[in-house]
């Protein structure tokens, strides 16, 4: 059974950096898109950012010039580095795979449990 597993995830001070990142385990033979999603306390999920497996990305205007999101395809693993960092990107971070082709067979999506990411002085 494919599974998902951030790391990367803490405290930071305003303007900092960190990287998260994904790593997907089990039988892959491949995932169409991934993607980094958030949630504020009392918010909805939002998409930060995407990946398809050919390398088109897409991000949330919010993160535009400050997020970079990468893959790589053979590891199954996703990235996403987060520059100047803002206190309004405190969220628990998800990632998710959509399209996933394993040895059990095609999954629609798959969710990680989240990584806390904490941004204060």
């Amino acid at each position: 059974q494919v599974q998902l597993v951030e790391s990367g995830g803490g405290l930071v001070q305003p303007g900092g950096s960190l990287r998260l990142s994904c790593a997907a385990s089990g039988t892959i033979f491949s995932i169409n898109r991934m993607a980094w999603y958030r949630q504020a306390p009392g918010k909805e999920r939002e998409l930060v950012a995407a990946i398809t497996s050919g390398g088109r990305t897409n991000y949330a205007d919010s993160v535009k010039g400050r997020f970079t999101i990468s893959r790589d395809n053979a590891k199954n693993t996703v990235s996403l580095q987060m520059n100047s960092l803002k206190p309004e990107d405190t969220s628990v971070y998800y990632c998710n795979a959509v399209g996933v082709v394993g040895g059990s067979g095609w999954r629609p999506e798959v969710w990680g449990p989240g990584t806390l990411v904490t941004v204060s002085s």
